[in-house]
């Protein structure tokens, strides 16, 4: 069963392909906006997983954060996820990015509990 108060923890280290120099997002070689978002969302995910019924999975649906810091390549950053609503399928998290400086990142993520089957199903017939 899905509470809130389950927490997620994921650390990474800062690679030049996680850059917005080098996925389009900016000109300077700092840890990418869109990365940092992906690992939040990543976080959430993978905080739920162990909680789901078999065929179930979870899908980002919002996110309202703010990038407050650079981090340069080579230094670790991570983030921390805490699951704050549930409301039927819909799952409210708090997510924190950090570097080995301080906070980076926060704000709140929405994912959704679908069946991952019936959700592709749907997805494809869109072609």
């Amino acid at each position: 069963m899905i509470t809130p108060g389950i927490k997620g923890h994921i650390e990474q280290i800062v690679s030049e392909q996680l850059c917005a120099d080098k996925i389009g997002s900016g000109l300077v070689k700092v840890f990418a906006t869109p990365m940092m978002i992906a690992l939040m969302e990543q976080t959430c995910n993978e905080s739920v997983t162990p909680y789901l019924e078999a065929g179930q999975g979870t899908v980002g649906t919002h996110i309202n954060v703010s990038h407050c810091a650079a981090t340069p390549v080579g230094m670790k950053v991570w983030c921390d996820s805490e699951l704050i609503d549930v409301d039927r399928r819909r799952l409210t998290f708090k997510v924190t990015a950090f570097d080995e400086k301080g906070l980076i990142g926060e704000g709140t993520h929405e994912r959704f509990i679908i069946d991952t089957a019936k959700f592709q199903q749907k997805t494809n017939e869109k072609r």
